[in-house]
């Protein structure tokens, strides 16, 4: 940024969403797996969340923890989601990991997708 100050590239796993991927990573035998997310184009708003389990880190990734539990993103993806907060909600229509993302200007109505 010109005036030297840099962008928050923070992004925060809730401990709520840390719990779930630890009951995933107990019920699938596989301690190695973390939480990846991604930001692919598309959706109703422009670009939309994609979450997935992995075990394997790539070179571009970006790693987040809360209490042993880690969080993955890539380079280009980060650049839309600094400053998120990535959450699990249960809910009385189901249960999902849910981003607070303080840079998308607009969300759908079923907050998988949004646009900056």
């Amino acid at each position: 940024m010109p005036d030297g100050t840099e962008a928050n590239s923070e992004v925060s796993l809730s401990d709520s969403a840390a719990k779930r991927v630890q009951q995933i990573r107990a019920t699938e035998g596989n301690n190695a797996l973390m939480l990846r997310l991604a930001v692919l184009g598309g959706g109703c708003s422009g670009f939309q969340y994609k979450f997935d389990l992995d075990d394997n880190l790539n070179d571009d990734d970006q790693v987040f923890e809360n209490a042993g539990t880690k969080l993955v993103i890539d380079e280009v993806s980060l650049g839309l989601l600094g400053g998120a907060v990535i959450d699990y909600k249960t809910e009385l229509g189901g249960a999902f990991f849910q981003v607070e993302n303080p840079n998308a200007t607009a969300n759908c109505g079923c907050g998988a997708s949004f646009s900056v």
